[in-house]
């Protein structure tokens, strides 16, 4: 039991953590928001599982990507297109030209359905591959990458580069991707209407749950030997490659792991949203995705969900109040947060713990330094009795 509080929740502290974040989430929001402020919830809770991967992938590996939205957007295509395929019907496409394909297909005269897409049809392997697409493409590019020891800012640039090539082939590519306008008209998950009120309770609650579920896999991970490794890979690569490790593999693991994280918080997304667009793949909502993770801190799980969290709902309200203005706010508290509180929320929070434990102490130890016998005062050479 303790060996599992300790790997998977993070011991008592993490626990306690963990228990705090699930209390908000499953009962604090749901409890004070209508259904439309708790659906746009959901919708940043989906940005937290790319943030987690992030911490683990940049905090704790030090390999820092820019193209963390390639995968976000695989997973939610990967969903996207089973789901189109099934409000795709020949009942539903009755008035199109060749009806039992997607809409934008059609517009574009487009008279049978892509073999890319056929499998889609499946729900079992649209699943599957909301996890292992991201994850395979992911192994691909940090083996062709690490295995030639290409990192830090050049491998930064190299995904957010990618980010852009994916994000224009699918908007060149309207007969087979929708383009620009992406895939929407969602309307069912296996006969089950997502659009109803019910539905979007219910994906919130799984959304969340999945969230804590990638929190929990993440902490098991580097409370092993192999998360001991990327933090020493983080600190001093050239040693632990010196010490006979193969320090490409490891990071291609993490940067397959958090590639899977965002694949299923891509998933997430369309679910609850409703469409998938290639504007969700590009350069700016993969920086956007960093800056969540910095402003609650990369070395903190649970700090990169309170990040994202606080940094949506900001956007949000600011975005509503000052829509020229909130991409400056964006960017000013970016830099805001890199110059004051370079370990983010989380830094903030500790440094006001340990103070709090500091003055706890020395309250203690007043009253007992009060009550304890002063030593006697010894006297000055020449002074009388």
């Amino acid at each position: 039991m303790k060996s599992i509080l300790r790997k998977f929740l993070g011991g008592r502290e993490g626990a306690v953590g963990i228990a705090l974040l699930a209390l908000i989430v499953f009962a604090v929001l749901p409890m004070t928001l209508d259904i439309f402020r708790l659906n746009l919830v959901g919708k940043y809770l989906t940005y937290g599982f790319v943030a987690v991967g992030l911490v683990l992938l940049w905090g704790n590996s030090g390999v820092l990507s820019l193209g963390q939205g390639i995968f976000f957007g695989l997973g939610g295509y990967c969903i996207a297109m089973f789901l189109k395929l099934e409000a795709s019907s020949p009942a539903n496409t009755a008035i199109q030209s060749t009806p039992g394909i997607p809409d934008f297909m059609d517009w574009n005269q487009i008279t049978h359905l892509p073999a890319i897409w056929v499998p889609f049809r499946s729900l079992p392997f649209a699943l599957l591959a909301v996890i292992l697409l991201p994850t395979l493409i992911a192994f691909i590019v940090g083996a062709a990458m690490f295995k030639r020891r290409v990192g830090g800012v050049y491998f930064a640039v190299i995904t957010q580069a990618l980010a852009l090539i994916l994000s224009l082939g699918i908007d060149g590519n309207q007969g087979l991707t929708g383009g620009r306008n992406g895939i929407t008209d969602l309307r069912t998950l296996w006969g089950w209407d997502i659009r109803t009120q019910s539905a979007q309770y219910v994906l919130y609650y799984v959304c969340g749950a999945l969230l804590i579920g990638c929190i929990l896999i993440s902490r098991w991970v580097l409370s092993t030997r192999m998360g001991r490794l990327l933090l020493a890979i983080k600190d001093r690569e050239d040693r632990v490659r010196f010490s006979g490790y193969d320090v490409a593999s490891f990071k291609v693991f993490a940067f397959s792991l958090s590639a899977a994280m965002c694949g299923i918080g891509g998933a997430m997304f369309v679910l609850q949203v409703g469409f998938i667009s290639p504007s969700l793949v590009g350069i700016v909502p993969s920086i956007e995705m960093v800056i969540y993770a910095a402003v609650g801190g990369k070395m903190s799980l649970l700090g990169a969900v309170y990040g994202t969290l606080a940094v949506n709902t900001g956007k949000s309200l600011f975005s509503e109040n000052f829509p020229q203005l909130w991409p400056f706010f964006m960017g000013g508290l970016f830099i805001a947060v890199v110059m004051l509180f370079p370990n983010g929320i989380a830094g903030v929070w500790q440094s006001m713990r340990v103070r709090f434990i500091q003055l706890r102490h020395s309250a203690k130890r007043a009253p007992a330094l009060a009550s304890a016998p002063s030593a006697p005062t010894p006297l000055l050479e020449g002074s009388e009795v």
